[in-house]
């Protein structure tokens, strides 16, 4: 990713708790209305959904790739909250250049996803919930030492993010660090993403890693071919309903492959929520995805 003004930060860039907060992040959104500050947003994405009926009462401000600079700048907010992944540079540069205080979040580990509910508290001087995350943190901790004594024996799992053509993502995310920490091995840990699309799909010779025209971009979501989820043979697939929206007749699809997961029936739909949105969403991954991923008795 790149650096510079553009880096994620673990604090938050104001000296007094904001009161007037602009989200641009959905699973930041959800956080801020758990951890019982969801009342200072003033502003937020069209994807910005949950929880429902808090959300459907406050000015959008358009999507996370396309936001409306001028209507966020009209909200007169203290801080615009934004993620490294999900927002472009030249807008968070905008409105730096406009005066506004900008909090460009990135966690890529659940650990990272927890010390930002953290941040969130203390930045916010709200502590209502100190509680809920700790009680996060410690389900966090058993199951980390479950995965670890089952390492040698985890389910291995494919979970494609796209379908035409299957794309996933690999160990320097956080959905593949939320795998591992439910129980699951992800097959395509160690898979960079390769340039052209053809080299990514064994069709052509990839671009040197060195080569300009790939300098700075992101290699950690490959682009796959059915061919190869069959030779992981995982045990487990998941399909979630974002950012692509598998249904039936994907799983059905998958289900017709030669792989362990075929056989035992376990190709699931699950709410992409799970995998990719950190924050306060952990506790809902935490209680859904490792009974999906550990061996039936």
């Amino acid at each position: 990713m790149e650096s510079g003004t553009y880096a994620f930060q673990m604090d938050a860039p104001v000296a007094y708790p904001p009161r007037r907060v602009v989200s641009l992040v959905p699973s930041v959104t959800e956080s801020l209305f758990d951890l019982g500050v969801g009342d200072r947003l003033v502003g937020v994405t069209d994807y910005c959904v949950r929880p429902e009926a808090q959300t459907s009462r406050l000015p959008r401000i358009g999507g996370t790739k396309n936001p409306d600079i001028d209507r966020i700048l009209s909200l007169n907010p203290d801080l615009v909250i934004a993620n490294q992944e999900e927002n472009r540079r030249e807008d968070v540069e905008r409105l730096r250049e406009a005066g506004v205080a900008v909090w460009v979040t990135f966690p890529r580990t659940v650990r990272d996803a927890l010390n930002l509910l953290w941040a969130i508290m203390e930045v916010f001087d709200e502590a209502g919930m100190v509680e809920r995350v700790r009680a996060i943190e410690w389900t966090c901790d058993w199951l980390e030492r479950l995965a670890q004594q089952r390492e040698n024996n985890a389910l291995r799992v494919f979970v494609p993010i796209w379908f035409d053509p299957l794309m996933t993502f690999n160990k320097d995310t956080y959905a593949h660090d939320l795998l591992r920490i439910c129980g699951g091995t992800n097959v395509f840990a160690d898979r960079e993403r390769m340039y052209p699309l053809a080299a990514d799909l064994g069709e052509a010779a990839p671009l040197a890693a060195d080569d300009p025209k790939i300098s700075g971009r992101d290699i950690r979501y490959p682009r796959v071919t059915l061919e190869e989820v069959i030779n992981t043979q995982p045990d487990v697939i998941l399909l979630p309903d974002e950012p692509f929206s598998f249904d039936e007749s994907h799983r059905e699809q998958f289900l017709a492959i030669e792989t362990p997961a075929a056989h035992g029936e376990r190709v699931h739909l699950i709410d992409g929520s799970l995998l990719t949105w950190h924050g306060t969403r952990i506790a809902r991954a935490f209680q859904d995805l490792p009974p999906l991923l550990y061996k039936e008795d």
